[in-house]
């Protein structure tokens, strides 16, 4: 990184920029002005000043003792209406794409670095086709070829009458059948590829306002910051022209994804087809059955060569499109689809549907697959740790094929639990595989197995649960002393102690989250293997590939084959629920919207269909603002972020030139960087590119407490210049009631950082830091927490 620069010898005017964190704080809160003005943006992500304040550049005398007070509020990006709630049904999708992002660091790894993207890239596509095939199955399986063919169910089902057998229409040929319910999810993936194109125009099509090369880069330290994450001597990863610029990946995944969803529907319309004609001589050629199936082949590995090719291109702003692809690879999947569903609805009245699909080498196959290509990654990251390790990365480098494995066992348990759900409902008061007044033979036996591991990974998650609340409760007891010497002058409260080492000992759990992970996707990992084992050898659901072993073994398998697809429909009941609630209610989207927020902080760099990533509109927002305004103004600037606004800040400051940059001072506060980013994250917000941001910015001051359970310390002390931490902050404020404080303090935790004297105190202190000292300055009155010296900032606590 570049050598500190020197101060601006400049008394302009100041400002400060505020970013709210995950709460979605309104322009009103945080200027603390009931009718703030918008300066620039549109209804999705504006920034706001107070009415009073418009003319403030042209009257700088008015603000020798505060900065002028501006507020980012882009709280639409992540929430608004209660139906974009149906986001979090994706939630595979936007797992995955972490896994893109929590890549060790890595130096002078290429080709282990593009191995890792690949193997992320090709275990997002292997959700993309398990999803599909889950909608085959429910729509073509089970609905249309067993409950349709089979009298007993299709007769308890009107709206099945014009495809049942019994009624011998032009529709109830199994072809036909078939050809018809392809629909289902042929709609499903249109409407997967409207959504990612809509909100790729939204956000990813939003172009940064400057298109040159940094000027602190040269070519081969943006090269080697392409391959390897971050580049000595140079900027960082976050800080490249194209990184919140990836429409061209976007796109081209998106295409491929979409691909190769029609094609696994035109696999199943076809395939049951072309295996009736290899097996009886009918009216059509069975020459035509094996050239569709040749030419899906060929389909099938262009879309696997279109999504190994080399990812993101971050050097430089890539605004080319790769129309050809964008536009005949997903037209040409749809044209082999209509063909797949026409040669399937041709004329054989001898065939009959009986039994179900084939589907268990399918969904086999991919588990399989999954499982392979997650253990490979962990290999690779291994590999990458430990050529470069760093104490503070989680799991030792395994984070992002943990994540990866968590995101296959969510779709694996999501396609089990509701093929299992349909199944039963379809066959009514018989439970579909086991035989016992079933009418339809239900769905293929390994995702009966899947769902049935829905209740063992459960009772397996109470372990590692339980030895965290043993550990946590503990820990409060350790810390009750602690407390009373902290608050000493004041009278010990056991009730009030005991209350603040709760809340402290809480927040540490934070820090234990690879303790659940990794159990979890190591046990999801051999769950899975041993559903796959055990659907192979028995070739029966679970309820009776154990029988014979024992009364208890008996009813266990039978519970967990039952309960399983129940609890799969009260989660996504649940799911859409709290979905809902935290788009609605910011109470709720404080306490479960920054795991939201990190997963759509991240570009779309694996999956196409994950929701879309905020930060590609926030970040040069951020950016553009700060170069517009110190570049007019030659002024001084203070970013001021909280809990994930931190987050924006810092990738903001990244994106500057270093002129503006030294004009630049980053004021954080309940900041999730080191402790949710830097330790999951390694290549973009490790110890390297943290040092770097410190060295290059003029000043960085970061605000924690210890009952915060989001934000924490950046560990930055090191070398020469002032700290940037300072904390813990003295949280409650008050121990108890006291005459100047009659009424007891509240816990503020991760909230309301600016009603701390400390919070006026930092902000003046590096306003002081960025230019000469002013007389009003000098003799501490600029640092006195005054009402209107604390009002000025107003808050962005969210």
């Amino acid at each position: 990184m570049p050598p500190v620069t020197q101060a601006p010898q400049s008394p302009g005017p100041a400002l400060e920029l505020l970013v709210h964190g995950v709460g979605g704080a309104t322009p009103q809160e945080m200027l603390d002005d009931p009718r703030p003005v918008r300066v620039t943006g549109d209804a999705t992500a504006a920034i706001y000043r107070r009415a009073e304040d418009m003319d403030a550049e042209q009257h700088p005398e008015r603000y020798r003792d505060r900065p002028i007070a501006e507020a980012y509020c882009w709280s639409n990006l992540t929430s608004g209406n209660g139906s974009r709630a149906l986001w979090l049904l994706l939630l595979p999708f936007m797992v995955v794409n972490l896994a893109h992002w929590m890549r060790p660091t890595a130096r002078g790894r290429t080709r282990a670095v593009r191995l890792y993207g690949v193997l992320v890239r090709l275990v997002a596509l292997s959700l993309t086709v398990l999803l599909t095939a889950a909608a085959c199955e429910v729509a073509l399986d089970l609905t249309a070829w067993q409950c349709a063919g089979v009298p007993d169910c299709s007769n308890r089902r009107s709206w099945l009458g014009f495809l049942s057998t019994a009624q011998g229409g032009w529709w109830s040929q199994p072809g036909r059948r078939l050809a018809l319910a392809a629909l289902v999810p042929t709609a499903l993936v249109g409407l997967l590829w409207f959504l990612s194109n809509r909100t790729w125009s939204a956000y990813e099509s939003q172009r940064p306002l400057t298109g040159s090369e940094p000027d602190d880069v040269d070519i081969q330290t943006a090269h080697d910051m392409n391959t390897t994450g971050t580049a000595v001597g140079g900027r960082p990863a976050l800080g490249r022209p194209g990184f919140w610029y990836g429409r061209r990946l976007v796109a081209r995944l998106r295409a491929a994804h979409t691909a190769a969803g029609f094609l696994t529907v035109a696999a199943s319309v076809a395939g049951a087809a072309a295996r009736h004609d290899r097996a009886v001589t009918g009216p059509v050629p069975e020459i035509l059955g094996r050239l569709v199936e040749a030419a899906l082949v060929v389909g099938a590995l262009v879309v696997l060569w279109v999504v190994c090719r080399r990812g993101r291109s971050e050097r430089r702003l890539d605004n080319r499109l790769d129309h050809a692809l964008i536009t005949y690879l997903p037209g040409a999947a749809l044209a082999l689809l209509v063909l797949a569903a026409v040669y399937a609805a041709w004329s054989r009245p001898a065939w009959v549907s009986a039994g179900a699909l084939p589907g268990d080498v399918t969904f086999s196959v991919v588990t399989l697959g999954q499982g392979a290509l997650v253990v490979i990654l962990a290999v690779v990251s291994l590999g990458l740790y430990r050529r470069t390790p760093e104490p503070r990365t989680v799991m030792y480098g395994l984070g992002g094929p943990a994540v990866a494995m968590l995101a296959c066992a969510l779709g694996g348990v999501m396609t089990g639990g509701v093929a299992q759900r349909v199944a039963d409902w379809l066959d009514g008061s018989g439970t579909p595989g086991m035989g016992r007044n079933s009418a339809i033979e239900g769905p293929p036996v390994l995702l009966s197995w899947q769902a049935s591991v829905i209740p063992v990974l459960l009772v397996l998650l109470a372990v590692p649960g339980l030895l965290l609340l043993v550990r946590t409760w503990l820990a409060a007891r350790a810390l009750e002393p602690e407390v009373d010497r902290e608050y000493g002058p004041q009278r010990p409260d056991a009730a009030r102690t005991r209350q603040i080492a709760r809340i402290r000992a809480t927040a540490a759990l934070t820090d234990s989250a690879p303790w659940i992970l990794g159990p979890v996707s190591g046990a999801a990992l051999l769950l899975g293997a041993a559903a796959v084992g055990g659907a192979w050898a028995s070739g029966e659901v679970p309820g009776l590939a154990m029988e014979g072993s024992g009364p208890f073994a008996e009813s266990a398998a039978e519970a967990a084959q039952s309960t399983g697809s129940w609890m799969v429909g009260l989660g996504f009941i649940l799911f859409v629920t709290w979905g809902r609630r935290a788009y609605r209610d910011a109470s709720a989207r404080r306490t479960i919207g920054i795991l939201w927020d990190v997963g759509t902080f991240w570009p779309r760099a694996a999956h196409p269909f994950a929701p879309p990533c905020y930060a590609e509109r926030a970040v040069p927002d951020l950016a553009s603002r700060m170069s517009g305004w110190t570049g007019q103004t030659r002024g001084r600037l203070v970013i001021s972020g909280h809990s994930q606004g931190s987050v924006l800040a810092a990738s903001a400051v990244w994106q500057l030139s270093a002129e503006t940059r030294s004009r630049v001072a980053l004021l954080t506060y309940g900041s999730p960087i080191e402790r949710l980013y830097a330790r999951w994250f390694p290549a973009y917000f490790g110890p390297a590119p943290l040092h770097g941001l410190h060295r290059s910015v003029h000043c960085w001051r970061n605000l924690w407490r210890a009952t915060d359970p989001i934000g924490g310390r950046v560990r930055l002390d090191e070398g020469p210049g002032p700290e940037v931490d300072r904390g813990p902050l003295k949280d409650p404020l008050v121990y108890g009631r006291t005459p100047e404080h009659p009424l007891p303090e509240p816990v503020l935790g991760h909230s309301d950082y600016q009603a701390d004297p400390v919070f006026a105190q930092e902000r003046a202190a590096l306003l002081d830091r960025l230019a000469p000292v002013l007389p009003r300055q000098a003799d501490g009155e600029g640092a006195e927490d005054t009402p209107r010296a604390q009002g000025s900032s107003g808050r962005s606590s969210g």
